[in-house]
């Protein structure tokens, strides 16, 4: 049986009731269960609507179905019944995996990634939705089975765009040479993809340098505006290697470029110019980026006469984990224990700066500031449980080897030695900083999101044992704005 719908001020008193300290207060979840990627991300008659991958039973990846969180204003949300569940005997009995949400005529529909009970490849499966989105009617209809090409081996994760007024389709690849691949579909009619065959591999020497992988998951396709006037195409993906096991070594890359019509078939052309690392840290992977205004079909097509100026809104999973790169982390029986796993990241919004992708906060998360703890304070500073903190560099150059860093240390350690072994302590954020940047960083319990202007994000995990407080220390000509996280009313 579904929960009830929790409004927005009864969610946030139960995280924050939550028994778990390493629970998030700020970063929307339920309160049990485990969650991975952010799926079928639309803003509908005024609300925001953030689907994802969930196992309400327990803690652990299994019998994958789609939750259900909505907000108004990125920052209030309300809990709504699980949307999508595996239907016994259907086309995805194994789980109902990552995909999206559109409008069809009118209707609000689910393409995503089907699994039969049996096993074999995943196929795109079609559910219907109310007007709300709060209610799906799931017939097993399969929009698009695995294509009949024997260089494709393995197929997920369906993702719509549109382009010169026509709607497609692509879903990420795995192919029997090893390289990643794009496949592309046409979609006139969203029950009847039509397969148009590999369109991006990772032979592609851009794409093999920036985005190496085995299959390219979770693709994403969408307009960003450029802060040099225009927009560009960013391509997003995560990284799969076999063997992965929710470590993804690899992270998530893109690929920024542009996009053109083929004279001889009418279809798409993607040219890749350049890309990097959607994150820079190990634990973000299949994020899902929803274009705010459809502004790629039309008249305003790919920065026509007519386009207005794109918007791009990007959410990322956080898994728990053994800890990475020295980080202390949390065992399986630590996880099940707390019958909880995975977390969402803040809304980011997406720009292109001087050719490079740049990542921040969504300017919503403003409304999270609390009581200012602290004003362009130097040194060290010990942070909250739940904090922002803004650290500039300033306008004099700072020394060639400026380094902030975000440290878990034992109460009562002495500043000098509080990252040594005997301290129990541990860096969980190292970064350099240059004369006028900025870095904004967010602590949310066991979540660390650090943005970095002009450039992507870094997103971490760190527990804080019993007796540990966080500690931010700041290079010599660096200052930091802190305040306390706190729900507004």
């Amino acid at each position: 049986m579904s929960p009830p719908d929790l409004a927005a001020a009864e969610f946030a008193r139960l995280a924050a009731a939550h028994p778990d300290p390493a629970f998030p207060h700020f970063h929307p979840r339920p309160a049990q269960g485990w969650i991975n990627d952010p799926n079928g991300i639309s803003h509908l008659n005024g609300r925001y609507h953030v689907f994802f991958q969930y196992n309400p039973a327990s803690a652990r990846h299994h019998k994958i179905a789609w939750g259900h969180l909505s907000s108004a204003d990125l920052v209030r949300w309300e809990e709504h019944p699980v949307a999508l569940r595996p239907q016994d005997g259907g086309p995805d009995e194994y789980g109902c995996w990552t995909g999206v949400v559109t409008d069809d005529g009118g209707v609000p529909t689910a393409a995503y990634s089907g699994v039969r009970g049996d096993g074999g490849h995943s196929q795109v499966v079609i559910s219907r939705g109310s007007a709300d989105l709060v209610e799906w009617t799931q017939g097993g209809h399969v929009a698009a089975s695995m294509p009949a090409d024997p260089m494709v081996t393995a197929v997920r994760d369906p993702f719509i765009f549109r382009f010169n007024g026509n709607r497609y389709a692509m879903q990420g690849a795995g192919l029997a040479s090893g390289h990643a691949a794009l496949l592309l579909y046409s979609v006139e009619d969203l029950s009847d993809w039509k397969y148009q065959g590999i369109w991006l591999t990772s032979e592609n020497p851009i794409a093999a340098a920036q985005t190496p992988a085995e299959i390219w998951e979770c693709p994403q396709l969408v307009r960003v505006p450029s802060a040099s006037g225009g927009d560009a195409w960013v391509m997003m993906f995560s990284l799969w290697l076999s063997g992965d096991d929710h470590e993804h070594a690899n992270g998530v890359g893109h690929l920024i470029g542009s996009l053109t019509e083929d004279p001889a078939t009418g279809l798409p052309v993607f040219s890749p110019e350049t890309g990097g690392k959607s994150d820079l840290g190990r634990d973000f992977y299949a994020p899902q980026i929803v274009q705010l205004a459809d502004t790629a079909s039309g008249p305003g097509a790919a920065g026509g006469p007519g386009a207005s100026e794109p918007k791009a809104l990007l959410w990322g999973w956080a898994n728990e984990g053994p800890g990475r790169d020295g980080r202390r982390g949390r065992s399986q029986a630590e996880i099940d224990a707390a019958g909880w796993a995975g977390v969402l990241t803040h809304p980011r919004i997406l720009s292109v700066v001087d050719g490079s992708l740049a990542v921040a906060p969504a300017p919503e998360m403003d409304a999270y500031r609390g009581a200012q703890l602290a004003s362009q304070v130097a040194g060290s500073v010990e942070l909250p449980l739940y904090a922002e903190a803004v650290v500039s560099g300033g306008p004099a150059a700072l020394a060639a080897d400026a380094v902030v860093e975000l440290s878990l240390v034992a109460v009562g350690s002495t500043d000098a030695g509080a990252d040594s072994p005997s301290d129990g302590g541990q860096v969980v954020f190292s970064g350099a900083l240059a004369a006028g940047e900025e870095l904004r960083v967010f602590v949310d319990a066991s979540l660390v999101e650090v943005y970095r202007s002009g450039s992507v994000a870094t997103t971490l995990r760190a527990y804080p044992a019993p007796g540990e407080r966080w500690l931010l220390r700041l290079p010599e000509g660096a200052a930091a704005d802190v305040w306390q996280l706190e729900q507004p009313q």
